[in-house]
């Protein structure tokens, strides 16, 4: 029998990986720098890869996943386009990203330490996705 902390610990990088890419897709138009765009290119594609994987394992577990909080999603988005209409630089954008990636890096870190009984692939895209999070934040502090 699967373990419940499994299906939790996917939906909880289901919703993260949604909010992941979607932020990506909010400010990618306004990005100046090709290099920054290709940065931000790879790391949505490789959040893609991911997602078909835990797509796959929720389905054999006969789960839907699980989306980003509205209100949550919401109030990055209107950080976000605040901050865009005040400045549309690489480096508020490089702000903006840097935050959501810390912010996904703690919770997912979090939702590890909380679904302790997760099985060992569930754990291991859960530490993928915080090391594509991580390394974003490496990826792009040039523009900082």
């Amino acid at each position: 029998m699967i373990e419940d902390d499994t299906i939790k610990l996917l939906r909880e990088c289901d919703s993260g990986i949604k909010m992941g890419v979607s932020a990506i897709e909010d400010v990618i138009d306004y990005v100046k720098s090709e290099e920054f765009k290709y940065d931000l290119n790879k790391c949505k594609d490789d959040h893609d890869r991911l997602q078909t994987e835990i797509v796959t394992l929720l389905h054999k577990y006969q789960d839907k996943g699980k989306n980003p909080n509205p209100v949550v999603k919401g109030m990055s988005l209107m950080k976000t386009n605040m901050k865009l209409v005040m400045d549309k630089s690489d480096q508020t954008i490089a702000d903006l990203m840097t935050d959501g990636c810390n912010m996904g890096v703690k919770s997912l870190n979090r939702y590890l330490n909380q679904y302790k009984k997760a099985d060992d692939e569930t754990r291991s895209i859960a530490k993928r996705l915080i090391n594509l999070e991580h390394q974003l934040t490496l990826d792009i502090r040039k523009y900082l």
